[in-house]
C-alpha cells in the first residue's frame, strides 16, 4: 500500500522553528523526486522546496529562501522540512509529493500555525 504521511505540524510563535517529516512507504522513494506544498486559507497552492532522488540538489521558493531547508534519508524514507524563523506568513497546510515521471503520490498534510 503506498502512503505518504506527514507529520511535525503544530502551533509555533513568531521566530519559533519546527521540523516537518514525510515518511514513504508501498513505492521505491529512492527514485522519487520529493516535493512540499503548501496552501494558506484563501490562497493558491505553493512550492516550498523540492529535493532530487539523491538529497543532491533542492530548490525553495522565494518566500523560504534562507529560512527553510529540505532534506531526506532515503534508508529511512524520510524527508524533511527544516523550518525556521517563522512568520505568520507561514501559515498553511503543508503536503509532500512523490513525483516520478507520470507516477505522483500527495500524502494528506500538516497543519502549520504561526502565531503569537
Amino acid at each position: 500500500q503506498v502512503q505518504l504521511v506527514e507529520s511535525g505540524g503544530g502551533l509555533v510563535q513568531p521566530g519559533g522553528s519546527l521540523r516537518l517529516s514525510c515518511a514513504a512507504s508501498g513505492f521505491p522513494f529512492n527514485t522519487y523526486v520529493v516535493n512540499w506544498f503548501r496552501q494558506a486559507a484563501g490562497k493558491e497552492r505553493e512550492l516550498v522546496a523540492s529535493i532530487s532522488t539523491n538529497g543532491g540538489n533542492a530548490v525553495y521558493g522565494d518566500s523560504v529562501k534562507g529560512r527553510f531547508t529540505i532534506s531526506r534519508d532515503n534508508v529511512k524514507n524520510t524527508v524533511y522540512l527544516y523550518m525556521n524563523n517563522l512568520t505568520p506568513a507561514d501559515t498553511a497546510a503543508y503536503t509532500c509529493n512523490a513525483l516520478r515521471g507520470t507516477s505522483e503520490y500527495w500524502g494528506k498534510g500538516t497543519l502549520v500555525t504561526v502565531s503569537s
